[in-house]
């Protein structure tokens, strides 16, 4: 096992995971606002107040100047074990479904302004983690100049599936300062590097073969001419398949459901905006019909929870698009409140940037033959 995932680099599409934490540190707010509002075109008097519940209630959110967004499975282990059935003789191991519907990915975010308003420099602080059933699994915190991370190599391996190495198996450590920083890293201890440094490593390395971007946009950002494309033609989808529908309120919670074909929807909206696929971030293929054509096909609905004017709460039963549910719910959400401080820690190493990039920590990639590919599937 290499170091890759010890210095979980890029986003599962080779994005720079740093872009991709400053990209949602900046329009996270703002972008969840904006796709919801886009529920504002529909038809009938009923869809028409319904969708404007929703319309209002995301804009309320764009009002804070703190947001904070909780995604996770709101399902028992065995719900999700019974739902996955069995394939080739093997069923979801106790063990996995445990930590997939326990685990959790947040975000939080504060700024000086209310966040509709906020540019990159009226952020306070930011922080991205994963957490599962033993707690942290890893962890960003963008906070001035510094980027701060740490991991549990162990619990992210259980995790995963695959135990962490031993000290046997993990490359000699290099003397000095060099292995104290890469010693630290391991044992899963706070480490901070400058941001902007592990960025422009990135986009250095990544001009080669780079595919030349529209004028005003950027590989990881879309300027705004751009978005307001992007959410002309999801506007356009949504209004031709999707039903709003206002189900009154419980419990002192207002409650609006949106329901679609979910095929249908998916192939309509990315047909509105395949035209746009040149102004599109690199990396941000457009699946086609083909790809689409076993995506099931089945009337899917959505909740929208709404409290005191504000959106809470998002959930949907991925259950529903099983070919046979066995009666089970699996629903997964997205949960909205507002945001805790999000804090430098204490005792962090700072670490160069360029070694979190090119394994410089662990002597590898510094000459010759050996050099280190972050993109090396073997490695």
């Amino acid at each position: 096992m290499g170091y890759r995932g010890i210095f979980p680099a890029r986003g599962p599409h080779g994005e720079p995971v740093i872009s991709v934490i400053r990209t949602t540190t900046l329009t996270a707010a703002g972008c969840t606002a904006l796709l919801l509002a886009t529920t504002a075109a529909c038809g009938t008097v009923e869809n028409l107040t319904a969708a404007q519940k929703i319309d209002r209630a995301a804009d309320r959110l764009g009002e804070r100047n703190s947001l904070s967004l909780e995604l996770g499975l709101d399902a028992a282990p065995a719900a999700l074990t019974k739902l996955a059935g069995d394939t080739d003789g093997e069923t979801l191991p106790p063990e996995m479904a445990k930590a997939l519907t326990r685990s959790r990915i947040s975000f939080s975010v504060r700024s000086k302004k209310p966040l509709a308003d906020s540019g990159a420099k009226d952020i306070v602080g930011a922080g991205l983690k994963v957490t599962g059933p033993d707690g942290t699994l890893a962890e960003y915190r963008l906070i001035g100049d510094h980027t701060y991370y740490r991991m549990d190599m162990k619990a992210f391996s259980g995790l995963a599936g695959f135990p962490a190495p031993t000290a046997d198996e993990l490359p000699e450590l290099p003397p000095g300062e060099e292995g104290e920083m890469a010693k630290d890293v391991i044992d899963g201890k706070w480490v901070k590097f400058r941001t902007d440094d592990l960025v422009k490593g990135f986009e250095e390395s990544g001009k080669a073969g780079k595919k030349e971007t529209p004028k005003g946009s950027t590989a990881d950002s879309l300027d705004a001419g751009t978005q307001k494309k992007i959410m002309k033609a999801v506007r356009s989808a949504l209004e031709h398949n999707v039903t709003f529908t206002d189900k009154g309120s419980k419990d002192g919670t207002d409650h609006v459901t949106a329901k679609a074909p979910f095929r249908a929807l998916l192939t309509d909206m990315f047909d509105k905006l395949r035209p746009l696929a040149d102004e599109l971030p690199e990396g941000a293929e457009l699946p086609t019909e083909k790809d689409l054509k076993d995506a099931p096909n089945k009337k899917v609905a959505v909740d929208f929870a709404i409290k005191d004017g504000a959106l809470t709460r998002v959930s949907m039963d991925v259950a529903t698009l099983a070919d046979d549910a066995q009666g089970v719910k699996v629903p997964m959400y997205v949960k909205f409140g507002e945001a805790s401080d999000v804090k430098a820690p204490a005792g962090a190493r700072e670490v160069p940037a360029d070694s979190l990039m090119l394994g410089g920590l662990f002597g590898i990639g510094e000459t010759g033959s050996d050099s280190f590919d972050p993109m090396d599937e073997d490695f």
